[in-house]
Order: structure tokens, then sequence, then C-alpha cells
């Protein structure tokens, strides 16, 4: 038995296209059935790497009973929250009011007319956890419906209004104030862990965002801010949340150590923890952050990255039907694959030496077996083996491998495969910045063909699209698509100075300005020619990605910058001098808006850097304006003379002395043009 799902193209909504449910995906067609046959609607949205999706899927949407319920009383309708991320934003802000927590699966019912007036999330099948069943649930609101259904109209009208009321965020407008970066550096430093490090007690999330506001600071000399940072990133890497074996992060932890973690890993926090150990390894120069970069790297373009050069949403938590069974070992499993390796430098007992640096214990750390977790550092295991540091790094990276390879006859974890504009874009950023400050031509590679695709599948005509899976593109893009590929191409550019990348932002920014602005200030997440909605979102919040807006003001203040847009300024500065005093109070909320800020008031360097491109001068002036980590300078690189459609940075530079050049400006100011890239980099700094 199929369901109307099997048409669809999420692997989420497909793994639910053999339930007995009558399932609908969102749409003029379950709306309307709901309308004409007076019915309730039931609303399940997901992802497909969460495990208890899975979990209430087995248990629920499976059982023939459960469904058929669903289907006598009920118009039911299932969505991908990953493909419609406003649905979910409208829904979720109504669970949160309803019952005080949110997460997935959200559960809501609806009126027909799309008003919420019940909702939560997980339901069991019968009553456990001091919760009802959803069996009772059911019957208990289809007897409302037909009983007392004014009871729930009105309360899904007053749901409705409260939403409507408590869609913006109260805004105060006021001058961008450099003491507001300072106010939330403080309320990160006043609220830090520096127990286990990050913020808040389990489970524990990385907040990529906050680091890189921290790094940016420390970047101009603020100690506290490096520290905060380099204690975060060595708590995380030491393994857990982070898989040492294979790379990449999973979404967070469940407990304070950073040990046990949800295992889904998602596309989105390995772009951006990948971004920030880059930041941390160019300001640091500790190489252990390089590795982690670029191992979180390797990862994604070997378990994430589609043939057609996009990148998958994510890794599901289970396997075989079992939460971690892919990433969790039983000792004797290691020792078999320990044993059975013969590594570059031989040491007497490679089991002992891999439990000296793990401490793996017989019993386990996870029902059963082993998450690893650095005990030891390389300096202590020098110390114990009487080994080099070179030995100690060498004999750990074989021992990985081994494991690696161990590890790959196991049953893989699910891929949801589809590919989202905002995610890629989040990785192309994140690959063109150690394209450049690594020197990896692989990674480049990996970054053009990304680009490439997302611009020949996804940009069509007038519009950008949201999704894509198996040679089908669909669903408007919103606003976080527009501002995340504006500032992966922007990235790619600078890395990579094909025009093409440049003219690509600049049309997808007019296209954001168009369609998404608010008169009132701001954007909203939807195109003016979206379907019609409950309301229409306009989200200010960050979370586990940047939000549209915030994302948005930088993708503004950057192509202001390179093109002399200053209305594109304008539009990113007013936006900023009214969200900047909740930034400062709520820095975890509001990081990637603080990263904006920060950007604003900080001085920007823009280089024009012009010359032939066969000359040999021109790689030394790359090399080494790209030398340091440079969060606020804009660069610009052509051949002479640059097209018409070039930055504007570019434009109106003559080359001097015939010879490659190099302009620093900065504040409308420019210095005098160079032909030496010491002088360049003495002008810089």
């Amino acid at each position: 038995m199929v369901n109307r799902l099997v048409k669809e193209n999420s692997p989420y909504l497909l793994q639910h296209s053999t339930n007995p449910v009558e399932w609908f995906p969102w749409g003029n067609e379950a709306l309307e059935k709901a309308q004409a046959e007076d019915k309730p609607i039931f609303l399940s949205i997901g992802y497909a790497a969460c495990h208890w999706c899975h979990v209430m899927a087995h248990e629920s949407f499976e059982d023939e009973e459960i469904a058929s319920l669903m289907n006598k009383h009920f118009v039911n309708i299932k969505v991908d929250r990953e493909e419609r991320p406003d649905l979910d934003s409208i829904y979720m802000s109504a669970v949160v009011a309803m019952s005080g927590q949110g997460g997935w699966p959200m559960s809501v019912f609806l009126t027909p007319a799309g008003e919420p007036f019940y909702g939560g999330t997980y339901f069991p099948p019968v009553r456990r956890y001091n919760m009802s069943s959803f069996r009772e649930i059911l019957l208990s609101i289809a007897k409302l419906w037909q009983d007392d259904r004014e009871r729930l109209l009105h309360s899904g009208s007053d749901i409705t209004k409260h939403l409507q009321s408590i869609q913006v965020l109260k805004m105060v407008d006021q001058p961008i104030d450099q003491s507001s970066l300072d106010q939330a550096a403080l309320r990160l430093a006043q609220s830090y862990d520096w127990e286990y490090g990050g913020w808040g007690k389990a489970p524990k999330f990385p907040q990529p965002m906050a680091i890189d506001f921290l790094l940016r600071r420390a970047g101009r000399g603020d100690q506290l801010a490096i520290d905060i940072s380099v204690h975060l990133l060595d708590a995380m890497s030491r393994g857990g949340m982070y898989d040492v074996i294979g790379g990449g992060f999973s979404r967070y932890s469940t407990d304070n150590h950073w040990l046990i973690p949800h295992f889904e890993k998602m596309l989105y926090d390995n772009a951006q923890l990948a971004r920030v150990y880059l930041e941390a390894f160019m300001i640091t120069s500790n190489p252990a952050y390089r590795q982690v970069c670029e191992e979180t790297l390797d990862f994604m373009v070997r378990e994430m990255l589609d043939p057609s050069g996009g990148l998958h949403s994510s890794l599901d938590a289970d396997s075989e039907g079992e939460e971690g069974k892919y990433y969790s070992w039983e000792i004797d499993e290691i020792r078999t694959a320990l044993s059975a390796q013969r590594f570059s430098i031989e040491i007497e007992n490679p089991v002992d030496f891999f439990v000296s640096a793990y401490d793996v214990p017989e019993t386990g750390n996870f029902e059963g077996k082993t998450v690893l977790q650095r005990a030891r550092t390389n300096d202590e295991l020098m110390a114990m083996h009487n080994l080099s540091a070179e030995h100690v790094a060498t004999i750990l990276a074989g021992m990985h491998a081994a494991l690696r390879e161990a590890r790959s006859n196991r049953p893989r974890p699910g891929t949801d495969d589809k590919v989202l504009v905002a995610w890629n874009a989040l990785g192309l950023i994140a690959f063109a910045e150690a394209a450049r400050y690594l020197h990896r031509e692989d990674y480049l590679a990996v970054a053009r063909k990304n680009a490439s695709f997302l611009l020949d599948y996804l940009d069509v005509g007038d519009r950008l699209l949201r999704s894509w899976r198996k040679g089908r593109a669909q669903n408007n893009a919103y606003l976080e698509d527009y501002a995340a590929l504006i500032l992966g191409l922007i990235a790619l550019y600078q890395s990579d100075p094909d025009i093409r990348w440049y003219r690509s932002a600049f049309k997808l920014t007019n296209e954001m300005v168009d369609h998404f602005s608010d008169p009132e200030g701001g954007f909203f997440d939807t195109r003016d020619d979206h379907d019609a909605l409950l309301l229409r979102p306009k989200d200010l919040q960050d979370n586990a990605t940047p939000c549209g807006n915030s994302l948005a003001v930088l993708a503004l203040l950057e192509m202001a910058t390179f093109s002399g847009n200053l209305n594109w300024r304008g539009l990113a500065e007013s936006l900023l001098g009214k969200i900047q005093a909740a930034a400062a109070q709520y820095p975890t909320a509001f990081s990637q808006w603080l990263i904006a800020l920060h950007f604003s008031t900080q001085p920007i360097r823009e280089i024009a850097i012009l010359g032939d491109d066969q000359d040999q001068m021109m790689q030394k002036f790359i090399d080494a304006v790209w030398s340091q980590y440079r969060s606020n300078a804009l660069i610009a690189i052509s051949s002479f003379p640059p097209s018409i459609d070039a930055p504007t940075l570019l434009h109106d530079r003559q080359l001097l002395n015939n010879l490659p050049t190099a302009y620093v400006c900065q504040g409308f100011v420019c210095q005098r043009p160079v032909n030496s890239p010491q002088e360049m980099l003495t002008m810089i700094e």
C-alpha cells in the first residue's frame, strides 16, 4: 500500500509513502479536502535524520489501528521541515506557544483554514513518560470537533492572533554602536561554562556562530575571546560529538562532556564548524585545528558530496535500527582491526597504545559499547611511550585509518540526499575559504563544482529554487537561500576570481531586495509571490543555522563594498541598528547578527589586485593577501583591464609601471598603488 507521498522527492516524505496513513503533502489538494469534508488537519513535520521522528513513525504511523483513526477523522499532511522552513517556523511557534516547548517530530492539529488549535512533539502510542497516548489524543480531538467545535475554532483563532502579534521582534531603532559588541562579548564570557565548555547545560550544542564572532574579536586582540574559543574548540574536538575516526560532527552532545552525541550529522553543522576551526588555525597556528577542519571537509567530500556537485543534507542517527551503532565500538572490534594492521612506525602493542590514547573501557560508555573520546593529549602520549610528536601523530593517523576501514564494512546510516541551497552555500563558504588559506586545489575544485551546480540547476530565470534531488528541483527559495548563496559566491569569487561568481551574486542581491523586502525594515522569509500562508514569516533570531535576515545584512554589506551601492549598505545598517540591543542582550540567539555588526563597525580593507594572469607576481600578491585570516577585508582580483561588470572596486584602476598592481582602500580613501606584495601588506596592516 502506498499513499500520495510516493510521488514526492524528499527522502523524509518517501520514508512515509508506505504508511497505512493516507498522507498528503502540503498543498491545495489536502487543504481543499479538509474544507470540503469539514475535517480538522493533522500536520506532522520532521526530517529524515530525526531519531524520534523514526520512533513515532514505527510506533504510530505504521500501526493499522492508529492509521485508521487518523484516516477516518483527519486530513493528514506530512512536511519535510528542511524543504519547507516557512511552515516549520509558523507551526513551531504555535507549538511553543501552546506547550511551552518545541522539537521534532512536530505534531499539530489545525482547523481546515490552517489555524493551529492543539499541538506537541512526540506522542507515544500508549501512555508513558507521563504523556497521553497518541490514540487518546486523536479520539479526544475527534470528539471535540464533533461536540464542541466552537471551542477548537476559538482556540485556533486566538493562537493565530497571538502568532501575528509576536511575529516580529520588538526592535529599537538606534545608531550602530561598537559598545553593543562589547556587551555581547561580556555576556558570552559571563555565561560560559569553563568546566566543560559551551553555553548552558546538556544537551550541549556547538554554537559555531558564537565562536566565529569571538574569533573575529580575537583577531583584533581580545584575549578573553581567544581563551573561550580555544577552550571550546578543544573540548569539542577531543571526540564524542566529533567523529575522530571519520571526521565530522554530530548534531549535539546529550551530556555535559561532549561525549555521547545525538548521532545525526547535518551538513550545516559541519560546514560552519569546519570554517571556525579554519579560522582558529589561521589565528593561533595550532595544527590540531587545521586537522579538524580538513578531516571535516574530507568527511563531507567522502560521505555527503553528490556526483552532481551538490552536498547532501544529512546522515541519519540510526543504522540497523539502532541509534549510534555505526559510530560506537566494542573493545574486541578495536583489537581485531588494529591487530590486523601493519603501521609505518612499529610499536610493540598497538591496542595498548590506542587504549592509552582513548581510555577504552571494557564495559563501554554507551549501551555496552564505546564512543571514542581522547583521554590523553599527544604530548602525554609522547611521554608515556617515549615517542616523538611526529611519531605519535603518524601512529594515531594509521590507527584511525584502520578503524575507518573496518567501520566501512558496517551498514551505513541512511543519507538524506536532497540538496538545499542555503546549507550548500554554507559548505561553499567553508570549501572556498579553506582552499585559499590552506592552498588546497582539491577544495577549490569542490567549491567551483558546487557553485556551478547551484547556479545551473537551482537558479532558474528570475528565481532561485530551494531543493534538488535526483534531477528534480522544486520549492521557492527562501531568504536564507538567497542570502547564503550570495555570501558563498562572494567567498568563492575571492578564492577564484571568475567574474561569473560575482555577476551571479549581484543578480541574486537585486532579486533578494526586490522580492523579500519589508517596507517596515528588513526582509520577509518568503518571496512576494510565495504561497499564501497563515502569516508571512519574518524570522530574526539565529538558530542552528543563521536566520535569513542576519545573512542578508552581511550579504548586503559585502556586496555594497564590492559594488559601491550605498543603498544596500543603508538597508543593512538600518536593520543592524534596530537589532543590536537584542543581540547585545541575547548573544547566542543573535550570533550571526553580531558577526555582521562586527563587520559593519570595523575598518573594512578594500583591496584590488590587477595585472597579467601569467605574471608570477600576480600569484605572489594573491599568496601574500591570503597569508593571514582577514575577516574584515574584501579582495577583488582581475586581469587587466577588468570587465565592465566586474566589481566597482576594480574600476578605473591603472597598472603602475605596467606591472601587477595592488590598491588598498578604506573608508572611500585609497593609498598609493604598489607593485610589491610586501608594500601591500604594510598598507593592510
